[in-house]
């Protein structure tokens, strides 16, 4: 939300200042829960965690290029180093996506969000989010450890039998601890599905049978719609991957959905602080679309009815990354109850991306309102469609600590390619081969 991710090959030049860190503004995640515990179905108050701030990356920092290490910023781009060759790219068969001579379809247009949402998200098996240690005589052990079941694997089955929430997992544990008997685990590590044995013991203070793991089944935050398809009623939102908290990496989902939002209250930001939003919904009710896919640019699904964000609901065309400019635009967002307003932002930079990548913006809020109200970009923001010349060519999706008037965008180009919607007509080479 995924892609073999490397670092730009083209300078992307960041706001000029003292800017040394970046935070993600990713969805705020409900606090880790304990062994098999579900989290409660009802309306849920969300409050954001608190920053994490980067290395300091010295003067370095100001410009990103393909010649020296990227620092993450969220999970979906990891810390590497580059001759000064390669680019941020999504890989098909092992193969990279390139573009030749492409233009955008005379009739694609979207419709711009800018709603507030809430999104939970079920998790592909059970997610192993730690280890703790079960009181066993005179010594305390991690089952898990010794099973060799790390931080990040997603349990797939026990005993033969798939594995879909953290309640399934109980029975098999009480069964096998009563009988001494292990446990027949099927794991996922990355790509790789590995089998092995997991033996309950009897925590003697608790007198209860453990595992020795810490795992969750489902993960639920507030986030922003950035756009939808008229006729397919594909949609995309937030603009950037949904990590787990413990773990650090993207959630492998099996399902999810969106919901409707209310935003209850603002924190502003300030310099070292990012400012937040802090929103209730409930998971029974007003839901408004399936998720499907959890990749580097955001979550993607189907809406089950047509949404209207009351200030912009019409269809607008879309702007590839070649397309973009340095200067005026508008972010659509809520900052109170469930109004979409429409507030100025200036485009500092942008790089016209020959491969799916994120970050393709630096953006900057000019709006005074908004800075009165928010100091700049809010967690919670994250998937506030930009809009352009009266063209959608972006989300927002991060904010500068030490800046909350500043952060990154994404291409609105590559959000619609994940959310399958074709915007592109054929180019000469794809014409010859037809």
């Amino acid at each position: 939300m995924n892609g073999n991710l490397k670092p730009q090959e083209n300078k992307i030049r960041l706001w000029v200042g003292s800017i040394l860190f970046a935070f993600v503004l990713s969805i705020p995640f409900i606090s880790p829960v304990k062994q098999y515990l579900s989290i409660p179905d009802e309306i849920v108050t969300f409050h954001n965690e608190s920053p994490i701030e980067l290395p300091n990356l010295g003067e370095k920092s100001h410009i990103a290029s393909s010649s020296q290490a990227v620092q993450a910023v969220d999970s979906s781009v990891f810390e590497t180093k580059d001759s000064g060759n390669s680019q941020l790219m999504y890989e098909v068969a092992g193969l990279p996506i390139k573009k030749v001579d492409v233009s955008v379809l005379d009739d694609m247009k979207v419709i711009p969000g800018g709603q507030s949402i809430g999104v939970q998200l079920h998790t592909q098996g059970v997610l192993v989010v730690g280890h703790h240690l079960v009181n066993v005589a005179d010594k305390s052990l991690s089952p898990g450890e010794e099973a060799k079941i790390k931080v990040g694997d997603i349990l797939l089955e026990i005993d033969g039998k798939p594995i879909k929430e953290m309640k399934e997992v109980r029975p098999f544990v009480e069964k096998a601890g009563q009988q001494n008997k292990s446990l027949d685990v099927k794991i996922k590590r990355g790509k790789e599905i590995i089998d092995t044995k997991l033996t309950p013991v009897l925590d003697d203070k608790e007198e209860d049978y453990k595992i020795g793991l810490y795992i969750r089944d489902s993960a639920a935050g507030i986030g922003t719609m950035t756009f939808y398809e008229p006729k397919s009623k594909k949609y995309g939102a937030l603009g950037h991957v949904i990590s787990d908290m413990d773990t650090k990496k993207p959630i492998e989902i099996h399902d999810g959905t969106i919901v409707k939002s209310t935003v209850t209250a603002i924190e502003k930001g300030n310099n070292g602080v990012p400012g937040e939003k802090q929103a209730r919904f409930s998971v029974k009710e007003n839901q408004i679309g399936s998720i499907t896919k959890n990749t580097p640019f955001g979550i993607f699904g189907k809406l089950e009815e047509t949404i209207k964000n009351g200030k912009n609901d019409k269809p607008l065309p879309v702007a590839l990354s070649h397309e973009v400019k340095e200067g005026p635009a508008k972010i659509l967002t809520v900052l109170e109850d469930e109004k979409v307003e429409e507030f100025d932002i200036e485009v500092v930079s942008s790089v016209p991306q020959k491969f799916p990548a994120t970050k393709g913006m630096v953006i900057q809020v000019t709006d005074k309102e908004l800075l009165k109200k928010t100091g700049g970009i809010v967690q919670g923001m994250s998937g506030s469609p930009i809009i352009q010349d009266g063209k959608i060519i972006g989300a927002v999706t991060h904010v500068f600590v030490n800046d909350p008037t500043s952060g990154y965008g994404v291409h609105i180009e590559w959000m619609l390619q994940d959310a399958g919607v074709n915007i592109y007509k054929q180019t000469r080479e794809e014409q010859k081969a037809g």
